[in-house]
């Protein structure tokens, strides 16, 4: 990986946080975009850089600013002066109750969840290409089996789902396609939708009995972008066993 240069979106904090790390401590140079969160992003690069000089750039945009999405990968490209890798990282989570699922609600979680997946790869293709490189898109175990009062976002995940395998059609051969789905590794912040009694009805349906950590999912991503070369068009379940009985 020494050199090879990924665009993790929603890099700044969480599981897009491990999932850079992890690729820049295997020797990859990773570009960090975020939108909100530019302080956390800056003390990331600075933290990755000072283990290893020039390795690390950012890059603000707003997802849902479709024309801007392009400006995105063109920043990422320069950095490097190259492309090997996108991961699809990024993502808005919350509730939408049925009978109260506005236009906002569904163009927010089917924007950053879907429409910029692949708009991002579609303005990534010509570099990936070219480096016969991977894209790698975070998906949920929800895509496969929807949660209560949370259907914009499943269905959102859902077409995630179908277009990672699409992709892997449309870019075969120079490019490999492939999703990760979590299932409970970090809780939604300030524990807001799942209370403890929902956490623990979730854990104790998981074989695994317990949450993940985002170095699982960072695990599985590195997987599939680098050590993979004949796996595309699979969605990786990363979740404990949970969807063996949801």
């Amino acid at each position: 990986m020494q050199d090879r240069a990924v665009l993790v979106t929603g890099a700044a904090r969480r599981i897009g946080a491990a999932v850079a790390r992890r690729l820049h401590e295997a020797g990859a140079r990773v570009v960090l975009h975020y939108h909100r969160s530019g302080a956390a992003a800056e003390a990331l690069r600075a933290e990755l850089d000072a283990a290893r000089p020039g390795s690390c750039a950012t890059v603000r945009g707003d997802l849902l600013d479709v024309p801007g999405l392009a400006r995105i990968v063109e920043a990422a490209g320069a950095a490097f002066g190259r492309l090997d890798g996108l991961v699809n990282n990024a993502s808005s989570f919350y509730a939408t109750p049925f009978g109260a699922i506005g236009v906002r609600e569904w163009t927010d979680l089917i924007g950053t969840n879907l429409a910029a997946p692949l708009f991002l790869a579609q303005a990534a293709a010509g570099r990936l290409r070219e480096a016969r490189g991977a894209i790698v898109n975070v998906i949920d175990i929800h895509a496969e089996r929807p949660l209560r009062d949370f259907s914009v976002y499943c269905v959102a995940k859902a077409g995630l789902a179908g277009l990672t395998r699409a992709l892997a059609l449309e870019l075969a051969p120079e490019v490999r396609v492939n999703g990760v789905a979590p299932g409970a590794i970090l809780w939604p912040d300030e524990g807001r939708h799942f209370d403890a009694a929902e956490r623990e009805r979730i854990l104790a349906r998981t074989p695994l009995a317990r949450t993940g950590d985002p170095g699982d999912i960072a695990g599985a991503v590195k997987y599939l972008l680098f050590d993979a070369p004949f796996v595309t068009g699979q969605i990786l379940a990363v979740d404990g066993g949970r969807g063996l009985h949801l």
